[in-house]
């Protein structure tokens, strides 16, 4: 079985420039619990450019939760906000950066953009 998360922040670093982030300087940390302890994700962000590591070090934002539904989630088969409302998903840090994060992970399976959405009935009437 493939690792979800690994091909997402994978990925993530390939791509290295990400529009979303184009205001954006932080650094966001992502631990992951597991039956055999914790994997770190360690994102920096400046200006854009997105770098991915492995390192467990201190940053603006961190967010902990289950690698299962972690996985479950950068597959868009469960949302990150539902799972930070039942406190599944912790965040600590600068709470900015969570909704800053959110922008990086994919919606549920065949969902749309709303404003697509909205161009798309403006094209049937």
């Amino acid at each position: 079985m493939a690792d979800r998360t690994a091909e997402f922040f994978d990925e993530l670093g390939r791509r290295g420039h990400v529009p979303a982030f184009d205001a954006a300087t932080a650094t966001i940390r992502v631990d992951l619990e597991h039956d055999h302890g914790v994997d770190h994700w360690f994102m920096t962000i400046s200006r854009g450019v997105v770098r991915v590591s492995r390192e467990n070090r201190d940053a603006d934002a961190v967010f902990r939760t289950a690698k299962e539904l972690f996985d479950r989630v950068v597959t868009g088969e469960a949302s990150a906000y539902a799972a930070w409302v039942r406190s599944e998903y912790r965040v600590t840090g600068e709470m900015r950066l969570a909704r800053l994060f959110q922008r990086l992970l994919p919606g549920r399976p065949g969902a749309h953009h709303p404003r697509e959405f909205a161009r798309a009935r403006r094209h049937q009437a």
